[in-house]
């Protein structure tokens, strides 16, 4: 009986410790959420989201001066851009103006020289109708020849020797050829039908020639 008794003390023992052990194991989820909830407050805080939205708001502030700063960078760009355009067209207008009038107008000069040949000209042909004197019209013309030699010369044009010369094809224009007796003469330039001419050292005109075979 006492050993029953003894049992049945045991058991009422243990179930007064499981019971405490039980308990003591449900408060600490309690708590766990209850410093879960402290620490996830942020998350769906209004005084978090308000913060947030004041940090944003001042970023914002900070990146508007740098855009605006931007956007009057551009327009001063354009605004040069657009008047080099202008400036390169009206550039170009006048340089086409001017090659235009320059060679409409390159040989003024040169025709203004010559000029006083025509007069010359003139003057010997009216006296050619007049006077019986061939001496002296001849004389007049050789003088007209001269001075207008002699104004060739000045701007840089003179006659390519050619009779009795190597037939040369970078000087020399070959119209014919003739069989010639002498040896010394065959290769060479026989006649000048043409009389060729030089702008300082480039060819301007090829003499027209007979070369002898």
């Amino acid at each position: 009986m006492k050993k029953k008794m003894k049992d049945q003390e045991e058991e009422r023992h243990n179930y007064i410790d499981k019971s405490t052990e039980n308990k003591e194991n449900t408060t600490i989820p309690e708590i766990y959420n209850e410093e879960k909830s402290e620490n996830s407050a942020p998350d769906g805080s209004a005084e978090y989201a308000s913060d947030g939205l004041e940090r944003g708001s001042t970023s914002s502030d900070k990146d508007v001066p740098g855009v605006n700063a931007a956007e009057e960078k551009l327009a001063e760009m354009q605004d040069k851009y657009i008047r080099l355009s202008a400036e390169f067209d009206n550039y170009r207008k006048r340089t086409l103006r001017e090659k235009m009038e320059l060679s409409k107008y390159a040989g003024e000069n040169l025709f203004l020289s010559i000029l006083p040949f025509m007069d010359d000209f003139e003057r010997a042909l009216k006296h050619m109708n007049m006077t019986t004197d061939c001496v002296a019209m001849k004389d007049g013309i050789d003088l007209i020849y001269t001075k207008f030699s002699e104004f060739l010369k000045q701007n840089g044009i003179k006659e390519i020797e050619s009779l009795n010369c190597n037939f040369n094809v970078n000087l020399h224009e070959a119209v014919a050829k003739v069989p010639v007796e002498e040896d010394d003469k065959k290769g060479k330039v026989v006649d000048v039908l043409l009389k060729g001419y030089y702008l300082n050292d480039k060819v301007l005109r090829f003499s027209k020639v007979v070369v002898g075979e």
